[in-house]
This record gives C-alpha cells, sequence and structure tokens, in this order.
C-alpha cells in the first residue's frame, strides 16, 4: 500500500558556478525538511548560469548531498547541466539518494539562450518513488500543452519542476501550477529560485510552493533564500 508522502520544495541561497557551495546549501536544505521527497530550482546546483561546466553525476562535490539523503532518508531533485552521449548537454533534473545520483530527467523544452548551448530532452517521465508516480518538469516546459498532455497520459501522483522565475512573473508560476494540477489530477510541487542565481537574474521569484489535485494551494515559501514549502501528500487513489 502507497503511505502518504513527505515533499519539500526548497529555495537554498545560490553561489553562481560554485558547484561545492551550493551543494552544501542543498545539504541544508535536505535536512532541515525532514521530507522524502525534496525538490530543488532549475540548475540550482550551478545557477543560472548557461556557460558553467557540465555536473557529472559521479562529481565528488556531491558526496554531501548523497550522505545527507542517507541520513535522512530523502531523494533530492536538483537542478544541474549535464553532459549528452555526443558532446551535446542538457539541462537536467538530478535524482540524489542515499545510493548515489542519476539523471532523472532532460528538459525538453527550451527557452531565451538556452537551444544555443543545450540539446532538448526525449520528454516526459516518470520517477516511482514509495508507490508515487511523480512526473518531472523544469520551467518552460510547464507552461507547454505538449509537455502538459505527455505528463497527464502517464497518470502520475505528483508532477514537480525547478523553475527560474522574476517576480513579476509569480502569477503566471500560480497559473501554470493549477492548470497542471488539474490536467494531471495530481499534486504539483514547484521549487523556484530564491534571491540572486546569476544569468543576468539579480533578482528572482521565489514562493515556492505545493498545490492538490483541484489547483489549491497547500503550503507555500516566502521570497528569500532559505524558505521552504513542506506538505504531507495524502494518498488521492
Amino acid at each position: 500500500m502507497r503511505a502518504p508522502l513527505k515533499i519539500a520544495a526548497a529555495q537554498p541561497p545560490c553561489s553562481a558556478g560554485d558547484v561545492p557551495a551550493n551543494a552544501h546549501h542543498h545539504v541544508d536544505a535536505i535536512l532541515a525538511a525532514r521530507a522524502r521527497i525534496v525538490v530543488f530550482p532549475e540548475l540550482s546546483l550551478t545557477g543560472y548560469e548557461l556557460d558553467a561546466a557540465a555536473v557529472s553525476p559521479d562529481d565528488d562535490a556531491l558526496t554531501p548531498v548523497v550522505e545527507a539523503c542517507r541520513a535522512a532518508g530523502t531523494i533530492a531533485l536538483a537542478g544541474a547541466p549535464v553532459a549528452g552521449a555526443n558532446g551535446d548537454r542538457h539541462i537536467a533534473m538530478l535524482r540524489i539518494d542515499s545510493a548515489g545520483t542519476d539523471i532523472a530527467y532532460r528538459k525538453t523544452f527550451l527557452g531565451g539562450a538556452e537551444p544555443g548551448r543545450f540539446t532538448p530532452g526525449d520528454g516526459p517521465v516518470v520517477v516511482e518513488v514509495d508507490g508515487w508516480r511523480i512526473g518531472v518538469g523544469i520551467c518552460k516546459d510547464t507552461g507547454v500543452d505538449q509537455h502538459v498532455a505527455g505528463v497527464a497520459a502517464l497518470a502520475v501522483d505528483l508532477y514537480v519542476a525547478g523553475l527560474v522565475h522574476l517576480p513579476e512573473e509569480l502569477d503566471e508560476q500560480e497559473r501554470r501550477a493549477v492548470r497542471i494540477a488539474r490536467a494531471c489530477d495530481a499534486h504539483v510541487a514547484f521549487a523556484s529560485f530564491a534571491g540572486a542565481t546569476g544569468g543576468g537574474y539579480d533578482r528572482t521569484a521565489g514562493v515556492s510552493s505545493i498545490w492538490a489535485p483541484d489547483g489549491t494551494p497547500i503550503a507555500r515559501a516566502g521570497t528569500d533564500p532559505g524558505d521552504m514549502a513542506r506538505a504531507t501528500l495524502p494518498i488521492s487513489r
């Protein structure tokens, strides 16, 4: 039987381009969250630095995050640029747990200057945790009909995404979450950067949030780095 799921959407401080420093910010968030799943913003391990070096799943800088996940019984979904098989690069969501680090998802829909530096991923995926089916997206994915429909077709129980938004984009952040929740009949958790994150983002929106399947908000962070939204998701089906 599936049990209720404790989840957190974190918005840690960011040191642009500094993976070891950001890894330690992730450790702090994981240990504070006391959750089974902790979701982090887009490119959370490097900041929104499109020229940052690819992060290998075997990078020693991630060892403290693995150890924190082991200690807390947590699965962290963290953002990083990763290398592809043909020398290309992807914007990815890493799954980090007590066993190590894997690439869970590669961003499918790229925006702004991203297409000149990254290759799109292959489309929707499901991450399974304790019987929960979790769909994954990254920032622009959340506003694309094709992506939302593809995730909905996978019969997910929860949709998570890492974001980078400006403060004036908070209304759009909310609209997208409500739409995804209703389209997928699933809980939604958005982890949105707070504070400065590089790449021209001197300020970001924060307000990482968790929504019920009907689009009702059930937990919200504030606008400061280090804030966090936490909730225990009931079994809905």
